[in-house]
């Protein structure tokens, strides 16, 4: 049984995206292993406290984030 684990910060998806994240990554992995597998694919979305991430040695906000979801390259 496939598990799907998906981490995010807190705050940088709504309920719909996550939601969404769940049928989108459900799909990609039934149509790599089959129909037959949908019921026991499993996807778990799991939020971490903003600025307990870090990238390249830089602390990461939800601010940080949602500027370079904007478009911002100096977050």
């Amino acid at each position: 049984m496939p598990l799907i684990e998906v981490k995010v910060l807190e705050g940088t998806f709504g309920t719909e995206e996550k939601q969404r994240i769940v049928r989108d990554l459900t799909e990609a992995m039934v149509r790599i292993e089959g129909e037959n597998l949908r019921s026991i694919t499993w996807v778990v979305v799991s939020e971490v406290k903003s600025g307990d991430w870090g990238i390249g040695g830089k602390p990461y906000t939800t601010e940080d984030v949602k500027a370079l979801a904007k478009g911002a390259t100096d977050a």
